[in-house]
């Protein structure tokens, strides 16, 4: 048995997908004016004027449908130096995100300013935009501010739009790249539970007072607040409880649909876990349905629950409802 004195496993990882979303005519309005160049606010009820314009107004809750160009150009209201940028972050050496009032608006924007120098940064400096060379309607069309008083960072100046109003709401689709990198790491229990999976073992944990059996184990009952006791296998086999038919087709998806995502309750646990059932028409699954685990070739394991590769039908009899009504 892997004692849980060993060190904790971990992992980086990364979590990254492209957000799509229609924009309506607030924010369609918005960003089809950065690729034109020229801040869009919304008018507010008070007369404030918002930048970026909220969809609703927040006195009235009422939709905003009056916009009003303001000026690329503004003061520093405060702001927090950024010494050692993040991936992804506007610009890729230090720089400064402020809070800046443009000239004719009413609420700040939060943007980079790019300073050079912490010591250029101070509250009420004047900066201007700073426009990317090319532009596609989205927030990074504004590049970032810069001190108004040096030279444009971004070569000639283009010529300002001549329309006092704002710009066709051309841009009706955002798309948003996110992604969180991060390192996790594992508790003492997932890590002895990940071992035992690269192993070709399922290890469990069961309360010493309620006598719950909990797959993948954990440190604590979470029903009594005790202690588990030490790990034990459980059999790879279990019944379906319930379950998910996927029709849809998404970015990154490995399986054709349909296809079924279940979750499965392993003889002798109370808790069940979420895995694939392959190996049977999907509209043949079923609640009770008898499944196996079907392990990955013991080369392609590693510690993860993706050393199972799905589970499939076992052929024998279904279970009866009652056997697992209190897990669903």
């Amino acid at each position: 048995m892997t004692s849980t004195a060993e060190a904790v496993l971990h992992q980086p990882l990364t979590l990254e997908f492209d957000y799509t979303r229609s924009l309506g005519p607030v924010l369609s309005q918005y960003l089809s004016g950065l690729a034109a160049r020229q801040v869009i606010g919304g008018v507010l009820s008070d007369g404030r004027i918002a930048v970026p314009p909220p969809e609703y107004d927040p006195l009235t809750h009422a939709p905003v449908t009056r916009m009003q160009p303001v000026a690329d150009e503004g003061s520093v209201v405060t702001w927090s130096w950024v010494a050692e940028p993040l991936p992804g972050q506007p610009l890729e050496r230090p720089f400064a995100f402020a809070l800046v009032l443009l000239d004719g608006a009413d609420t700040p924007l939060l943007h980079a300013v790019d300073a050079g120098e912490p010591e250029t940064m101070r509250t009420g400096m004047r900066v201007r935009a700073r426009w990317a060379q090319e532009r596609t309607g989205s927030v990074r069309d504004l590049a970032c501010f810069e001190p108004a008083g040096t030279a444009p960072a971004s070569g000639p100046a283009e010529e300002p739009p001549t329309s006092a109003g704002p710009s066709p709401a051309s841009v009706t689709v955002g798309i948003t790249p996110v992604r969180l990198a991060y390192d996790y790491a594992a508790s003492p229990e997932e890590s002895v539970f990940g071992r035992g999976l690269r192993e070709g073992r399922i290890l469990a944990q069961s309360c010493p007072v309620c006598h719950k059996v909990y797959v993948p184990p954990r440190g604590a009952c979470p029903v009594d607040g005790v202690p588990t006791q030490a790990p034990f296998d459980v059999a790879d086999t279990g019944i379906v409880t319930t379950f998910c038919i996927v029709n849809v087709p998404f970015l990154g998806q490995r399986i054709k649909p349909p296809y079924v995502s279940a979750y499965v309750l392993l003889d002798g646990a109370d808790i069940a876990f979420l895995h694939l059932i392959l190996g049977v028409e999907a509209s043949k699954v079923r609640m009770g349905m008898r499944v196996r685990a079907v392990w990955k070739p013991e080369a392609e394991r590693s510690y993860s629950m993706e050393t199972i590769s799905h589970f499939e039908p076992t052929g024998e009899p279904d279970a009866d409802f009652e056997s697992y009504r209190r897990h669903l």
